[in-house]
């Protein structure tokens, strides 16, 4: 099949790429490379079709996507802290952009899978998070992931096939440092022999979630017959700050503690997803286990350049 994927030179995007790829899928890449890296996709570079396109440029966007079968749209502003000093530029990208990809859609008679967040959610009620949880996000990048679910659900009602993953903490190689979660900002301070910084007392809780499993969650969402919803993908496991912070620092073998900063605006308490519906309807389970994860990495990252 033939797929387009935007923001397709990101974290997220690459990964995913590789994996459409290797499953012997036809890939257009749109990409304005203002976070994402060529580089992302060495491994791919000769098996891709690139187009360096910003998402609100829908006509450019019109005439690259006649023809395929289908739209992975990863394309987004993602720092929660950027967003309250760019809002308007956060609106503009992930709303609008948004939009176009959804007119395209209905247009051509294309099946949409998108990024959306768990930052839709806000400080939920009940832990673990369920789908039909309230979505009361607490800070801009969350809202404009909420008005892309308002999109979603517009669009679906005009017809267009359309699912949206929730990502939780996604974590792996890869991620750019202006753009990078904790666990990323954690391995370059150790990489450098210095503590893990965390913002707050460190009880905040996180469900990490490998880009692997995203990425295959994702090809899943596409091909299955459902449509018109949104689904979490995590792993459902509980992992505090704190517990992150020791798994890290024993992986590394350092004799190290961690320095505490103050919280960061915007920041949720807790987030851990409830992933049955996921798993009921895809067969999706996360392959990736964190601590073995950061037990394979961290060796490795420590001794190269």
């Amino acid at each position: 099949m033939k797929f387009v994927v935007t923001g397709g030179a990101g974290f997220i995007g690459s990964h995913l790429v590789e994996y459409l790829i290797k499953q012997n899928h036809d890939v257009i890449i749109v990409d304005n490379l203002h976070s994402g890296k060529i580089k992302n996709l060495d491994t791919v570079k000769d098996k891709i079709d690139f187009f360096e396109i910003d998402i609100r440029n829908f006509s450019a966007l019109k005439n690259l996507v006649k023809g395929v079968d289908g739209i992975f749209h990863q394309a987004a502003l993602t720092v929660v802290q950027e967003s309250y000093v760019k809002e308007k530029e956060y609106y503009d990208v992930n709303v609008i952009g948004t939009e176009n990809i959804l007119k395209l859609a209905k247009e051509f008679g294309i099946k949409v899978v998108f990024a959306s967040s768990s930052s839709v959610y806000g400080n939920p009620k009940k832990i673990p998070i369920s789908e039909d949880a309230d979505r009361k996000p607490l800070n801009p990048y969350g809202l404009t992931k909420l008005e892309d679910e308002y999109l979603a659900e517009r669009y679906s009602k005009m017809g267009v096939e359309i699912i949206g993953l929730r990502y939780f903490n996604v974590y792996g190689l890869g991620q750019n440092d202006a753009y990078a979660g904790v666990i990323t900002k954690f391995l370059k301070n150790i990489k450098m022999r210095k503590p893990p910084i965390i913002n707050g007392d460190g009880t905040q809780v996180r469900d990490f979630i490998s880009v692997q499993d995203v990425a295959e969650a994702n090809l899943l969402a596409m091909k299955h017959a459902q449509k018109n919803l949104f689904l979490n993908v995590g792993t459902g496991k509980a992992t505090t700050i704190l517990d992150l912070t020791d798994m890290i620092i024993r992986s590394s073998g350092l004799k190290l503690h961690p320095i505490f900063a103050p919280s960061l605006e915007g920041d949720v308490k807790t987030s851990q997803a409830d992933i049955e519906l996921v798993t009921k309807l895809f067969g999706w389970k996360p392959k990736v286990n964190l601590a073995d994860w950061l037990n394979q990495t961290i060796p490795k990252m420590m001794t190269s350049d």
